[in-house]
């Protein structure tokens, strides 16, 4: 079975660089407190880690 990540965005983008704003438009977030539910794989790892600071993940089991 697949596993999924839920993505919560906990922290501001005020003051962040543009890299960062764009990882987590591209994660599907938008507004704080925002969740959405990815699937587990290497390019959105790498994503989260990006905005490891910004962003709380939870591991799912699909």
């Amino acid at each position: 079975m697949a596993k999924q990540l839920q993505i919560t965005l906990k922290r501001s983008l005020i003051g962040r660089p543009e890299t960062q704003r764009r990882t987590v438009v591209s994660l599907g977030l938008g507004k704080l407190n925002s969740t959405v539910v990815q699937q587990d794989n290497a390019a959105i790892r790498g994503m989260v880690n990006q905005v490891s600071h910004l962003v709380e993940v939870t591991e799912l089991e699909a």
